[in-house]
């Protein structure tokens, strides 16, 4: 008698050790060229007539090297041990039930990606995505004889004061329309270039795995392509933006914001910051998807446990 059964995942307990392996991983991403790229991203991005060259230079005049790092303590921190950890957490559980669904590698991975931004956003990133933006846009006194700079923590209470949860998290719904798109691209298209290499390189059994090199590049290529969602990081901006504008319509929206960004500045404005963001996603999920993959390969074999969704 022969019978023809699918191959399943391991049903297995939740790995409580991809929380602390997602925040160092995203840790060491941020406090490298994650900040710097995000910086002179959210540069261009607020103020749309920069180019990419004159934004390296505003933001050197901000403070040298240090200018290409505002916004790194305590918020890009604290939002990178925290996002990191719900990110990879979150996006394993879910491609790995998915799994068990029989959906394929490429389903699995962009709707893993897309729970994975959508909660990251809501638990942890809407006031650190803010307070971040707000360090890179806001009028930096400290040149001005006589003035002293105020501090993030300072600018932070004055916020809440005012505006309170509402001001805090002011663009979260930008947010995680950005979170949801760019992490279901990221796996989504990491995963299917990873789908592309193993039949280029005949590796035909799902135990097949990809070499260090094929990881990387499938992530690179991955993360590239996520920045086709750039007009909805340019909202998120400038939502949260403290530039001074007297022309920016008050109560902002994402509709208002979209309309107002299209008037302004056109079709071309939507995707101002477009190549450090490129730069980014790249940087980004080569860290999250390629090297967490390996990362949580290495801790299987130290907790001789399966990995959740190893690939």
């Amino acid at each position: 008698m022969s019978s023809s059964t699918s191959i399943q995942p391991k049903k297995r307990k939740i790995n409580f050790s991809n929380i602390i392996l997602g925040a160092g991983i995203n840790m060491a991403e941020v406090t490298t060229l994650g900040q710097p790229l995000e910086v002179i991203k959210t540069t261009m991005a607020a103020n749309r007539n920069l180019n990419f060259l004159n934004s390296i230079k505003y933001v050197w005049s901000r403070g040298g090297i240090s200018g290409f790092y505002q916004g790194l303590i305590p918020w890009a921190w604290i939002e990178a041990s925290t996002k990191g950890a719900v990110l990879l957490f979150v996006s394993a559980e879910t491609e790995y039930r998915l799994k068990l669904l029989g959906a394929g590698n490429f389903t699995s991975g962009i709707i893993g990606g897309i729970s994975g931004g959508v909660i990251q956003s809501y638990l942890t990133m809407g006031f650190c995505t803010c307070m971040k933006t707000v360090e890179i846009t806001r009028k930096k006194s400290a040149a001005i004889p006589g003035t002293i700079q105020q501090s993030s923590w300072t600018v932070f209470k004055g916020i809440y004061g005012k505006e309170g949860l509402r001001g805090i998290y002011k663009g979260v719904n930008a947010v995680s329309i950005r979170q949801m798109t760019n992490w279901g691209s990221r796996f989504g298209f990491s995963r299917l270039v990873e789908d592309g290499i193993k039949k280029l390189t005949g590796k035909t059994s799902p135990d097949d795995k990809l070499n260090a090199w094929e990881k990387i590049g499938a992530t690179a290529i991955g993360g590239g392509l996520s920045a086709w969602n750039q007009p909805i990081e340019v909202i998120r901006v400038e939502m949260q933006s403290k530039k001074e504008d007297p022309n920016r319509p008050k109560n902002l929206t994402v509709s208002k914001t979209f309309k107002y960004i299209l008037q302004t500045n056109g079709i071309k404005g939507l995707y101002r910051g477009i190549t450090p963001r490129i730069g980014l996603g790249i940087w980004q999920t080569v860290f999250m998807v390629g090297f967490g993959d390996m990362a949580k390969e290495f801790v299987a074999k130290l907790t001789n446990e399966t990995p959740i969704s190893s690939h």
